[in-house]
């Protein structure tokens, strides 16, 4: 492979941008944070990336140590991609820069497309800030949105995915259902969870910890 583009820059920011600075790398990792994906999924989940684009950041990305291939177990056919250490290491990452791009959210234009899933990390450092206190050791969420449905890990294991796109693959210890509106709001830091809940624009069902924790608007 041709030798990475550098800033040749001797500066850690330099050589972090040098790493995750192209189009669409940080949007891969988001995705790849629900836990291994094909490469089919991944370019169905990021509209507007070329084949050949997506094919040489992958490569890019395990080349700098991010991530990893490998092929399912029979009778599965697919390679999958997923996260080393260093490549989780960056949702603390996504997430404040996910924050500091709040303000430029705006409305959602005609053009701009949308995945249910895009709003688990905004949501999941929501709601991890309302559940502080209440709950120990792992939580599994389930959200639905207008949008369709993900869970959310709360408290993972390291290297477990957070999040997960569709509904969660066991009983979650809470269901959330909110509209779009109420889930923008969150996601721009307009509104908190616990407000939302108590206003009724958050529906919250279950009778785990994690569900009486949110209804009862305990940190």
């Amino acid at each position: 492979m041709p030798p990475r583009r550098s800033y040749d820059q001797y500066c850690s920011a330099a050589r972090a941008l040098d790493l995750v600075g192209d189009r669409w790398t940080l949007l891969i990792v988001r995705e790849l944070l629900a836990g291994p994906r094909r490469y089919t999924d991944l370019h169905a989940d990021l509209p507007g990336v070329s084949t050949d684009v997506l094919a040489s950041r992958l490569k890019d990305m395990e080349r700098d140590g991010l991530t990893t291939r490998r092929r399912l177990p029979p009778p599965g056919v697919a390679y999958v991609y997923e996260l080393t250490p260093r490549g989780r290491e960056l949702l603390p990452i996504l997430q404040a820069l996910g924050e500091w791009g709040r303000p430029a959210l705006g409305d959602r234009r005609p053009t701009d497309a949308v995945r249910a899933h895009w709003f688990a990390l905004p949501l999941l450092h929501a709601i991890e800030e309302a559940l502080e206190g209440a709950i120990e050791g792992e939580c599994l969420l389930e959200v639905e949105l207008e949008e369709g449905h993900f869970h959310l890990h709360i408290g993972p294991e390291d290297g477990a995915p957070v999040y997960g796109d569709g509904p969660a693959p066991s009983a979650p210890e809470a269901r959330l259902a909110l509209d779009a509106d109420t889930c923008t709001a969150v996601t721009r830091g307009e509104l908190g969870v616990l407000d939302a809940v108590r206003a009724g624009r958050i529906s919250v069902t279950g009778d785990g910890v994690a569900a009486k924790a949110l209804r009862e608007g305990r940190r």
